[in-house]
């Protein structure tokens, strides 16, 4: 027993060991971008994890303010994108997933095994012809251009999680929607899509955060920096500025917030629609 109890304190003491390492390995860099943003670039050079007093605003000013940089039309490029990608794939996600759980039909199997080898594609390989596919639907330079392809990307994973979801949805909630007089479509909009809000959110969060890291897609899109994500953002603004390194920071710390924030709000949503549809009943 006293063996036992020894083994499993150093197991634990292992785990949060383990976890205080990756946590500081995550922590360290960000507390260097944060402060980084207040210092000159010779107090950057000399003391990069020290703290320095008093602290410099005009980095923040000068980026919040947008007298430097595009920060604010950049971040509303990303969250108009993501909203768009966001919008567009649940709807046409939540259409297929539930006809493919719900409605019997011979061809269900293969239809999803079609849209599930979408995983296999990688975005690399499509570079090319989608690039050609966007100039001549005359997409070029506009946050459609962006937003549908990613929309395509995203189906194969949200179908998968929404299907399992939707198919662990007791049938004798169905059987009561149609006593009532409702049809499928029916069924879907008061009570499947309400029952799901959970899959429906984790869906959401883990297409916006694709979409609001994605660099390539919106590289191959825009050509006018005014039409820039954050990540292109980034990058343009480090071209601009390649040895103010404390302005960069500054940027990049902006850039971080709002994806820090919402993930902070969205994370119990994760967790919830991941596990929902994992047990039937």
């Amino acid at each position: 027993m006293v063996v036992e109890k020894k083994h499993k304190r150093q197991i634990m003491a292992f785990k949060y060991g383990l976890s205080l390492v990756v946590a500081l390995l995550v922590l360290i860099p960000l507390y260097v971008a944060v402060m980084g943003g207040f210092k000159t670039m010779g107090q950057l050079m000399t003391n990069p994890f020290g703290l320095t007093f008093p602290l410099l605003m005009d980095q923040y000013a000068g980026l919040l303010s947008g007298r430097v940089g595009f920060f604010w039309s950049a971040l509303f490029n990303s969250v108009l994108v993501s909203m768009l990608t966001v919008a567009v794939s649940i709807i046409v996600c939540a259409g297929a997933a539930f006809a493919l759980s719900r409605i019997a039909f011979y061809l269900n199997g293969p239809i999803l095994a079609y849209f599930l080898l979408g995983l296999l594609f990688p975005i690399a390989v499509a570079m090319l012809p989608l690039f050609l596919q966007i100039r001549d639907l005359g997409l070029m330079n506009t946050h459609l251009g962006v937003a549908l392809p990613q929309v395509a990307f995203q189906i194969p994973m949200q179908v998968l999680l929404m299907y399992a979801f939707f198919k662990a949805i007791p049938q004798d909630l169905e059987d009561a929607c149609s006593i009532d007089g409702h049809g499928p479509v029916g069924f879907l909009i008061y009570m499947v899509l309400p029952l799901s809000t959970p899959i429906l959110a984790t869906t959401g969060v883990i297409t916006l955060v694709a979409s609001w890291n994605n660099f390539f897609l919106p590289l191959l899109v825009f050509n006018d920096h005014r039409k820039y994500t954050l990540p292109l953002g980034v990058m343009d603004f480090m071209g601009q500025h390649m040895t103010r390194w404390n302005l960069i920071l500054g940027y990049v710390t902006l850039a971080l917030i709002p994806a820090i924030l919402f993930f902070i709000f969205a994370q119990r949503y994760i967790v919830a629609g991941l596990t929902g549809g994992a047990v039937k009943g």
